[in-house]
């Protein structure tokens, strides 16, 4: 079975954090490895703004299914092929821009199931793992594991989050945060009344179905909130922090004059 999808689901079915990082600009199959010796429980290969290309994209989820550690990949859109071809890569699960109604939901259902629940045509280099592509076994090893997270990013979207979050295929909620103020007229503006409303009501309606809520980056302030589906920002962001970080404390560091000998004499 798709076993890292199923122990992150596993996961999330608890009150305990679970925190992941996406790759928009820098990925490669090594950054698989280094997420989870960081202690992190996914890894999002972001395809909506990212350029990575098919291959790289099929051996860095190799290489998480390898590693059983859970590699999600977010999609250009909802539309058939694109869904049916992301699938064919190997992902555990998808992350989808920008969903307003179940009806993209319902086509995105269809993209990932066979006949006769869909229209799913399994292949491709990220599929071979499975030992055949029976219809029961397509079920049992591929479709009940499989994570999907629709983000919300618009009014709309939020008016229709509980029933976006009722929809069978649909594993926790996603906020997409800067885009949803923006069609809220507050952007960027996280601390607005109108955008902390919004993000409470897409709360509410995954808590009215048991579900999470897949939010970021300020991970610590949300999970304060009641957040535990979390991510702490972009490859680029954290290498970025992190560097500018040491720089800093290197910089602020007193640097002391180094020892001598007692016996010498001081310097002239």
């Amino acid at each position: 079975m798709l076993k890292p999808a199923a122990e992150l689901k596993a996961k999330l079915a608890t009150n305990e954090p679970v925190i992941g990082l996406m790759a928009t600009d820098q990925a490669l199959p090594f950054l698989v490895e280094i997420c989870r010796n960081g202690g992190l429980d996914y890894l999002v290969i972001d395809r909506e703004h990212g350029h990575f290309s098919d291959e790289l994209v099929s051996h860095i989820c190799q290489t998480g299914r390898l590693a059983n550690f859970p590699v999600l990949m977010r999609t250009v859109s909802c539309e058939d092929s694109i869904i049916r071809r992301a699938i064919d890569l190997g992902p555990c699960g998808l992350l989808l821009p920008c969903v307003e109604t179940t009806t993209q939901l319902d086509q995105v259902q269809q993209a990932i199931q066979m006949p006769p629940r869909g229209r799913r045509r399994p292949g491709g280099m990220g599929n071979y793992w499975l030992d055949n592509y029976q219809y029961e076994t397509w079920k049992s090893d591929f479709e009940e594991h499989f994570i999907v997270i629709p983000q919300i990013e618009s009014q709309t979207g939020v008016d229709n989050a509980a029933k976006l979050a009722e929809h069978p295929i649909v594993t926790a909620l996603g906020l997409g945060p800067y885009d949803l103020s923006a069609d809220l007229g507050c952007c960027w503006d996280p601390e607005h009344d109108t955008f902390l409303s919004a993000l409470n009501q897409v709360k509410a309606a995954a808590d009215g179905v048991g579900k999470k809520v897949w939010a970021g980056t300020d991970a610590r302030a949300l999970h304060a909130k009641g957040y535990t589906f979390l991510w702490i920002g972009t490859t680029t962001s954290l290498l970025t922090g992190a560097i500018g970080e040491t720089v800093r404390v290197i910089r602020e560091t007193e640097v002391l004059e180094p020892s001598r000998n007692p016996s010498e004499p001081p310097p002239a």
